[in-house]
């Protein structure tokens, strides 16, 4: 345990102080958490027991670690959350989607990989605490630990857990990664009441889900969600949810489109997230012809990358096979039929199958 100077030990401004700092950094903003999270933990238990999870085995695994922060880190007292506004300033959402030619990808993933910006700030901020407060051991976790960052980020007061499993924010909405600090400093956690939960009786979200993969109020079947499906799923997709997909090829944001909190999510000032080679409204077509060079340069950096060329291949086959029928689309089509991977050649294959069917 690092010792706090004493003129710290009863400063009742520290936690504001390290929001103040949080800030100038660049976060929304900060908070410490308290470090309760034994219903969390239950509440995840089960949901792994149903098989919710489908392919995410990684989830399953340091279950434990996950609400006993001490496991990541053993000398863990405090951890201090934080968020970090996304909101880009692209083409409007509602029009990519109701666009059938159009690729919409998650308005997260159209700019820099997040993990290395919030880890770099994160950074700082530890070292902030180093030189204002005293030296410590600290840990910082950008999505790269296993952790209930949500669960900890509500314990902050950063928001509450919405009935579509987001974190959400009275004035900010839900448009913001999370990001953790571990330290072995002693800090004081907020005293104020953790933030009601304002969604009463909205259901927007859930009736919104394309898939239905809501199975309740914060119950999620990550195994029917397009997010899940695009980004983490391996294989052949379920026949039966490939035409609720749309042209949703890397993600989905319909859950946050529709919250009404989301009216108050600020568009970032954040250069990062700016969206790069136009993939903000991207034409399908277009994308269906990158081959894996191209791939690989227009997706450095980027979010992107958790697929590989394949995958790729494979959801933009799903969405033009949900697209208005034409002879470029068929062409593109066909030019993918006999490729190397067996998941392009199935989804191909389906892509075809409908619009001669609709023929």
């Amino acid at each position: 345990m690092s010792s706090i100077p004493p003129f710290y030990e009863a400063a009742a401004d520290l936690p504001a102080r390290i929001r103040s700092w949080a800030r100038e950094l660049g976060f929304a903003d900060a908070g410490i958490a308290e470090l309760t999270l034994d219903a969390d933990l239950a509440h995840l238990k089960s949901w792994l027991a149903e098989g919710l999870h489908g392919q995410m085995a990684f989830l399953g695994r340091d279950v434990e670690k996950r609400a006993h922060p001490t496991g990541l880190m053993p000398s863990t007292l405090s951890v201090i959350s934080v968020r970090l506004d996304y909101k880009p300033q692209a083409e409007v959402a509602e029009a990519v989607l109701a666009d059938g030619e159009a690729a919409y990808i998650s308005r997260y993933a159209l700019g820099r990989d997040y993990h290395k910006l919030v880890r770099s700030r994160l950074l700082k901020l530890g070292a902030k605490l180093e030189a204002e407060i005293a030296p410590h051991g600290y840990r910082v976790l950008a999505d790269s630990a296993p952790a209930l960052e949500k669960a900890l980020a509500r314990n902050a007061r950063l928001g509450w857990i919405g009935k579509n499993t987001l974190v959400l924010n009275r004035r900010a909405g839900s448009w913001f990664f999370l990001g953790e600090i571990y330290t072995d400093l002693a800090l004081p956690v907020a005293t104020s009441a953790v933030a009601a939960n304002h969604c009463g009786s909205c259901t927007a979200c859930l009736d919104v889900c394309p898939t239905k993969a809501f199975i309740g109020p914060y119950r999620l079947d990550a195994r029917k969600c397009i997010s899940y499906l695009t980004i983490e799923h391996r294989g052949a997709f379920p026949v039966e949810l490939r035409s609720l997909m749309g042209n949703r090829v890397f993600g989905c944001d319909d859950c946050q489109l529709v919250c009404p909190w989301n009216r108050y999510a600020q568009t970032t000032a954040e250069s990062d997230f700016m969206p790069r080679h136009g993939l903000d409204a991207a034409r399908l077509i277009d994308l269906f012809g990158w081959d894996e060079a191209t791939w690989l340069t227009r997706t450095e950096g980027m979010a992107l990358r958790r697929l590989d060329h394949s995958r790729w291949l494979r959801n933009l086959a799903v969405a033009l096979g949900n697209a208005p029928s034409s002879p470029e689309v068929l062409s593109a089509l066909a030019a993918r039929q006999a490729h190397a991977d067996e998941a392009v050649r199935e989804h191909v294959a389906w892509a075809l199958e409908r619009h001669q069917a609709s023929a």
